[in-house]
């Protein structure tokens, strides 16, 4: 089966002002983000939600932002710039393998965004994410309902309460199947 990922152009479709009446950055996040928090979008892609998750970390917090294409990183950094809060977010390009980030980050959240259905080795991807989370760390992974069947997000799940994590909920999100899980 082929994985494609979503290519920039694209991107504008998602990150629109009409996104907010069905997906509330700042009301989704801040359950799970809190001021000083070392949080991971990844990808981020435009950064539709990296912004949000830099204001509600705060000046004294850090949001590292992975996606594979470099354009997409770009237009973040413009847009971080712009809404002043880049010095609080890392841009970092991962590999099609691995997201290639240091497994001693201590990251205390992690957002997976309508995008794991586009890795090739999800068990792969939610192994390297818990070994990024510090104990209790929290792992957030959401996928569009209309690209995503209900069989498919739960052998989602079901890889990552085989990579160590545990379910604590499955929040209800807007054209999406989300489970919020915790590293176990």
């Amino acid at each position: 089966m082929a994985h494609l990922v979503c290519p920039w152009w694209l991107c504008h479709s998602f990150d629109n002002p009409l996104r907010r009446l069905f997906h509330d950055p700042e009301g989704l996040l801040a359950p799970h983000v809190k001021a000083g928090m070392q949080v991971l979008d990844i990808g981020c892609g435009m950064g539709y939600f990296t912004l949000a998750m830099a204001r509600l970390a705060g000046s004294d917090g850090r949001v590292v932002a992975v996606d594979l294409q470099e354009r997409m990183l770009a237009a973040l950094g413009k847009r971080a710039r712009k809404a002043g809060v880049d010095g609080r977010i890392v841009l970092h390009r991962c590999r099609p393998d691995t997201l290639g980030l240091n497994p001693e980050a201590e990251t205390d959240f992690a957002l997976a965004f309508w995008m794991a259905h586009e890795v090739p080795d999800q068990p792969r991807l939610f192994r390297e994410i818990r070994g990024l989370l510090k104990p209790g760390g929290r792992f957030l992974l959401v996928e569009p309902k209309l690209h995503v069947t209900l069989g498919t997000f739960e052998g989602m799940a079901a890889a990552c309460l085989e990579a160590g994590f545990r379910i604590l909920e499955r929040p209800a999100v807007s054209l999406s199947r989300a489970v919020l899980l915790e590293k176990g």
